[in-house]
């Protein structure tokens, strides 16, 4: 972090109901490590709209916004660019002069993700919830390719619109999915969640007879579901990397330095250790 506080240093935050020190720790480090004059400090906010007003009255530059907030925050910024207004969801808010620009780059997070661990579109897939995070999934699942989908979501507004806008279908449990791709875009799992901490939202067998696992929750990055995957044998792509991924593309939006990956990959190593 910096050495010194002034008035000249810029504070980048986070929003989340569950904040941790991941997003915090990659972003001082890579502050740090590139010298730039910037502190990153995570809030749990008990207003969201008093805590986006702040961002505004104070000049806060940045925002990162988790769950629940980031459908909350759609009519409280002044510009939705193309990620956040494709999906209807944002993960990122940057602060010019007064101006709150919202961006979501989970989604091109998850796009790079699914190209490098060479998940073959082919697949089906089926994703747990109906949220922000599985919207920006969603979106990039069917950007990425594939086309037979479901939405496992008990909400069933919400879980019919997500599915019926890309095509894929809805149901309410995770009964008995296709053995393809799944996808966990729900808290379960979730350290800290009680005994949701230790649940999966597809039953044991199912995930055993999958083809690859797409967990989004960061901590812990070893969930049931990616450690019953592993146990298996199946490919797993974890919320951590989502994480790190999506905390790049911020980081820049947020300085205009793009950090190089192997920066990235240390800063995200730091940010886990």
């Amino acid at each position: 972090m910096v050495s010194r506080i002034t008035k000249d240093t810029r504070l980048c935050i986070s929003l989340s109901g569950r904040p941790s020190n991941i997003g915090t720790r990659f972003h001082n480090h890579l502050y740090e490590e590139l010298g730039l004059d910037y502190i990153y400090k995570a809030f749990r906010p008990t207003d969201i709209e008093d805590a986006v007003a702040g961002i505004r009255g104070l000049g806060i530059r940045g925002a990162g916004v988790s769950m629940p907030f980031k459908e909350a925050v759609l009519p409280l910024v002044d510009v939705l660019h193309d990620s956040a207004r494709a999906i209807e969801s944002v993960n990122t808010i940057v602060n010019d002069d007064g101006i709150l620009h919202a961006y979501n780059t989970d989604y091109q997070a998850v796009v790079d993700l699914l190209a490098e661990h060479a998940v073959d579109p082919a697949l089906p897939v089926t994703v747990a919830g109906s949220g922000g995070m599985a919207k920006a999934v969603t979106a990039a699942l069917r950007h990425s390719g594939f086309t037979s989908g479901t939405v496992v979501a008990r909400n069933e507004a919400t879980g019919r619109a997500l599915a019926q806008k890309y095509g894929y279908t809805w149901r309410a449990e995770a009964t008995d999915p296709a053995p393809g791709l799944l996808v966990n875009t729900t808290p379960l799992g979730m350290a800290g969640g009680g005994a949701d901490s230790e649940a999966m939202p597809f039953p044991a067998d199912v995930v055993q007879s999958a083809s690859a696992v797409f967990d989004v929750v960061a901590v812990p990055p070893d969930t049931p579901l990616v450690r019953t995957a592993r146990q298996s044998g199946i490919t797993t792509i974890t919320g951590d990397e989502v994480i790190a991924l999506q905390a790049a593309l911020q980081f820049e939006l947020y300085t205009g330095v793009r950090a190089t990956p192997e920066q990235v990959r240390r800063a995200s190593a730091y940010s886990r250790a």
